[in-house]
């Protein structure tokens, strides 16, 4: 849409991504945004898009796919050079994609791995609790839940600082177009690699995602190597990089709010509240969508090929939903959020990643029940937002 053609009842505010920020930055960026315009503002950057700001307009957004297409990853790039899958499908292509994902991320599925990962956790917390201080992202956040993620794929441990290397070119190198890109191809090449192996070399009694996958059919017909591929990288990316994510900002909650400490110590059966209301405060993903037609939405003139952002930390962190929303609440009645995304969309890793860090918080907290910051973390921001680092310390 032209600038001239943006209502003046809609606010122009600036909501170009940056790569480093004191923590906590990003959220208290978009709480202002919400108080300063709602339900909707325009961001002027590379050539314009809207960004919603209330939970109502974000969860209708969210379910409205004959009017917002998922086909984009970020509000800049309408035309995206690649298809990550299912991520980037729209009904009714987007559903047997969901059919073949579903059963590995079931609940029960999941439940049959806790044991597993209750001893993993435990062994990654028990490797640094004798030193008294570790970096919580890179010593666990990152090693964790992408462990578990690598045995679910059906992918060596061993190459996990080769993989974790290769996601943060993907996901962290900021506008550098050019290391983002030679990740991707690092990623791709892998799989091209290892899916010509598999079928080389299959294993019928296999049940991880990489070797089951070679039989996939839609209508039929099997999947292409190409969507296989494209399907293994969104996996990579998601797995790789989510819970770790998350998992940061709810340790840096925890660090610097000794009372919701010192309750989750007290009764390790707060554990699934924490986790609730943490996703609730702390949303990661901000999602965004192109517009298929014109439609008046939300008061906002929308036009076919608009971009928009609907930021998950805006619908979770909305008072007019959640009184004192931005505030953690371990006494609040209801925690219900949009932090796994909503619609036909909604993530199907979020079993997965519930259970990841109810695991975590209650290993840890048996172990180490008492820290804090020994350092001032910095975040990133883009599609999921970020901490650089997490510097923690205790007493040993």
């Amino acid at each position: 849409m032209a600038a001239d053609s943006t209502p003046k009842t809609c606010p122009v505010e600036d909501y170009t991504n940056f790569d480093m920020a004191p923590a906590m930055t990003f959220f208290e960026r978009m709480d202002a945004f919400q108080d300063r315009a709602r339900p909707v503002m325009r961001s002027e950057e590379a050539g314009g898009y809207w960004v919603f700001t209330d939970y109502e307009a974000i969860n209708e957004g969210l379910q409205r796919t004959d009017l917002w297409s998922s086909s984009v990853v970020t509000p800049t790039d309408p035309n995206p050079p690649f298809k990550l899958i299912p991520l980037m499908l729209d009904p009714p292509e987007h559903t047997p994609w969901r059919q073949l994902l579903r059963g590995y991320f079931s609940p029960g599925r999941i439940r049959g791995m806790a044991d597993n990962q209750r001893r993993l956790a435990g062994e990654i917390i028990d490797g640094l609790a004798g030193r008294g201080e570790c970096n919580f992202v890179d010593d666990v956040a990152r090693v964790f839940p992408s462990t578990v993620f690598l045995e679910i794929m059906g992918m060596p441990v061993t190459k996990l600082p080769e993989f974790l290397e290769w996601e943060g070119m993907i996901l962290h190198s900021g506008e550098d177009r050019e290391r983002v890109a030679g990740g991707v191809g690092l990623v791709i090449q892998y799989f091209m690699e290892l899916i010509a192996e598999r079928r080389a070399d299959p294993d019928p009694d296999a049940t991880d995602i990489v070797t089951t996958a070679l039989n996939w059919k839609i209508d039929g017909e099997p999947v292409s190597d190409e969507d296989l591929l494209n399907c293994s990288l969104l996996l990579f990316m998601a797995g790789l990089d989510t819970v770790a994510s998350q998992s940061s900002y709810a340790f840096w909650h925890l660090a610097t709010h000794p009372g919701d400490r010192a309750r989750l110590v007290a009764d390790p059966g707060h554990v699934p509240i924490v986790v609730e209301e943490i996703l609730r405060a702390y949303p990661i993903v901000q999602t965004a969508r192109k517009a298929l037609k014109d439609e008046e939405f939300h008061g906002c003139p929308v036009k076919a090929g608009d971009m928009a952002v609907f930021p998950l930390s805006a619908a979770g962190r909305d008072e007019a939903v959640h009184p004192g929303a931005r505030s953690v609440d371990l006494d609040r009645d209801s925690t219900k959020n949009l932090s796994f995304g909503g619609g036909p969309h909604r993530c199907l890793g979020a079993h997965l990643a519930r259970q990841e860090l109810a695991v975590l918080l209650t290993e840890w907290h048996q172990r180490i029940p008492d820290y804090a910051l020994a350092g001032e973390p910095t975040e990133h921001s883009g599609g999921v937002w970020a901490l650089n680092e997490l510097p923690l310390r205790w007493d040993v």
